[in-house]
């Protein structure tokens, strides 16, 4: 399939072959789910604990004798029971990270892709220059291209565009090597430069 190349002030320039094994396939919701619930519990921190009944400063000594009180029967003051004793069946510290095969995250990132390509919602640029650092003349060269919301993907970027864009709010800068599913469904549009598609095609054909 073939895309629309446009420059930063949103002028024709040219045309490209993108992959149809990447940018055309039908879209599997299915996979992407899977790749997204990975990533999302990868990153998850799993710090979350509580002290249990052996961790708990409070006497083990038991209360009082076990019969003839007439009260419940108890061992120790960090029983759960009490307050200020443990936490009954509370959570541990944890990686909450599960294994996914590579091929099935790639297979991912070709179907986020070829979702975003269906939807239209694939801007491919030139290249991502700026001739100097100035945010707002950034702004409006990319509010030109209608990118208000958007993730600007690149093999190395310039460091004044880099600079320039680093305030933008809606605007997410990521190199090829870190491209990822729920970045790309993160963002209402996908900036793709002309080294970015020859990168990912490596990466992925």
């Amino acid at each position: 399939m073939k895309a629309k190349v446009l420059n930063m002030d949103a002028a024709d320039a040219g045309e490209i072959e993108l992959n149809d094994s990447i940018f055309g396939l039908e879209p599997r919701v299915d996979l992407i789910q899977r790749v997204i619930v990975w990533q999302l519990a990868k990153r998850r921190a799993g710090t979350h604990k509580v002290l249990t009944r052996g961790e708990i400063n409070r006497t083990k000594h038991k209360l009082y004798k076990q019969k003839g009180t007439g009260q419940a029967r108890h061992g120790a003051r960090s029983a759960p029971l009490f307050v200020g004793g443990a936490k009954a069946m509370g959570p541990v510290q944890h990686s909450h990270a599960f294994d996914l095969p590579k091929k099935v995250r790639a297979l991912g990132l070709r179907h986020v892709l070829s979702a975003k390509a269906k939807a239209g919602a694939i801007v491919v640029l030139d290249s991502a220059k700026s001739d100097g650092i100035k945010t707002k003349e950034l702004a409006r060269r990319l509010g030109q291209l209608g990118l208000e919301n958007a993730l600007v993907v690149d093999g190395e970027f310039e460091q004044n565009f880099r600079l320039s864009a680093r305030n933008l709010a809606g605007i997410g800068l990521l190199p090829t090597a870190g491209l990822n599913v729920y970045d790309i469904l993160h963002k209402d549009k996908l900036v793709l430069t002309r080294a970015a598609i020859k990168a990912i095609e490596e990466r992925l054909s």
